[in-house]
């Protein structure tokens, strides 16, 4: 049984980081599109009609493989993890048939409007197409992340035969953990689309192309977009922090890897090197405050819930936590960097820094897959927190074999989509903003 958990969490693992690879660009691109395309709605200019082509073929080519990985995911619930969708099946499918049937096709029915309609629909309707399709995207977030808060933090519900049953649809949509996750969320997403958006626009101007300047442009604005994004996101991740202290001890405990209980509580930057009193600050908003234990908390569990082991993968949970950190730390140099010498000082970023910033496209990826491994591991050993043990929502009849079987065909399949969304975004991105008569001088980038 050991092993089935272990190859059933491994195969939703897989596909739900891989499928988080699009959704937070999704977001934030949505959103940069609509920008731009205001902009071009208010000057008229050819030039940032351009821009928002470029881009939103770009956007395209992420919505689709975002679609078809997504699809996967709800089928899970009812093949390996149909003993979870039986006990949770009457709270857990609300927001996700919500999410499907508003938000989904919302998104896709107003994207499919601004594709085609470009020259069709007035040019109001046009522009108004896709703010709603970055609406969407954003309805569509919150729905999935409700969801996930349920197993996170149960609210609104009430045990009946077995079965959760919700009783409160208002708290389920207010629950406190959803509340704090979700501002995190979409301020990575802005992260993600912004450092998207440098790295290609960096490499484009390294290229010095007839259409540089254009890509100058939208360099300029990522930078600040990923300076707003990153505010957002440290104050968000305080916030969410100071909840999981409150909803998720035992997460916050691991992450640190907090054997005991600690008045006032160090912070471990690495193992062997803390600084005093910092996690009581973070969490109390003050250099003193208790905060529980690995080992306290795990006698708290057993008292409440029985015998058992109740501590999440430790290592996984502190490793994680720096590492989105660590990503994040490095993202704000680059943002500061470049806003200090591009816009401030007027000066061009070095060529070796454009080039790290093409690099720097997978910082926020980085990033975003270890929150959420953060997320779901820290968690564990349950699947809904203090209500249903992870290896009790296994599907009865699921093998070994059929689920080792279906993530060899996942990892190649979608190792074959990577490849093939890299080859289509490539072609692309060499292809660019070129008109057929260039009307500016390219950009040249100081050596």
């Amino acid at each position: 049984m050991d092993d089935l958990v272990f190859l059933s969490r491994l195969q939703f693992a897989i596909t739900s980081v891989y499928h988080f690879f699009f959704v937070p660009l999704t977001i934030g691109l949505g959103l940069f599109i609509a920008i731009w395309e205001t902009l071009a709605y208010k000057s008229g200019n050819s030039e940032d009609e351009r821009i928002v082509r470029f881009w939103g073929r770009l956007f395209l080519l992420n919505f689709a493989v975002g679609v078809v990985t997504g699809i996967v995911q709800e089928f899970q619930f009812g093949m390996n993890w149909s003993e979870y969708s039986r006990f949770v099946g009457d709270v857990f499918g609300a927001p996700l048939a919500i999410e499907a049937l508003l938000a989904f096709f919302m998104e896709s029915t107003f994207l499919g409007l601004w594709m085609f309609g470009r020259n069709v629909l007035p040019r109001g309707v046009h522009l108004t197409c896709i703010w709603l399709v970055f609406a969407a995207s954003c309805v569509s977030a919150v729905w999935i992340l409700i969801a996930n808060s349920f197993m996170q933090h149960p609210v609104g519900y009430v045990l009946n035969n077995g079965r959760a049953e919700m009783t409160d649809f208002f708290a389920l949509i207010t629950n406190p953990y959803f509340l704090h996750q979700i501002p995190h969320v979409i301020s990575a997403s802005i992260c993600t689309a912004a450092f998207f958006v440098l790295g290609i626009s960096a490499w484009k101007m390294l290229q010095n192309t007839e259409d540089a300047f254009l890509f100058e442009r939208t360099f300029r604005y990522a930078l600040f977009m990923g300076f707003i994004g990153l505010i957002a996101v440290l104050l968000s991740g305080h916030l969410q922090g100071q909840s999981i202290a409150k909803l998720q001890p035992m997460k916050l405990a691991a992450m640190e890897n907090l054997e005991k209980t600690s008045d006032p509580a160090p912070l471990s930057l690495v193992p062997g090197l803390e600084i005093p009193a910092m996690l009581s600050f973070m969490v109390h908003n003050r250099p003193s405050g208790e905060v529980q234990g690995l080992e306290d908390l795990q006698k708290t569990f057993e008292y409440r819930y029985g015998e058992g082991n109740y501590t999440p993968p430790v290592w996984v949970s502190y490793i994680s936590f720096r590492v989105m950190v660590g990503a994040s730390s490095i993202m704000m140099l680059f943002i500061i960097y470049g806003i200090s010498w591009h816009l401030f000082m007027k000066k061009n970023i070095h060529r070796k820094i454009m080039f790290l910033m093409l690099l720097g496209i997978s910082l926020p990826y980085i990033a975003n897959s270890a929150g959420w491994i953060l997320a779901e591991m820290g968690r564990q050993p349950w699947i809904v927190y203090g209500l249903m043990p992870t290896d009790k929502a296994i599907s009865v009849g699921t093998s070994s074999n059929s689920i080792i079987f279906s993530i060899t065909a996942f990892t190649f399949i979608y190792g074959a989509l990577a490849a093939i969304i890299f080859i289509l975004m490539r072609r692309e991105v060499l292809r660019g903003c070129k008109s057929k008569k260039p009307t500016r001088k390219t950009a040249a980038v100081k050596v």
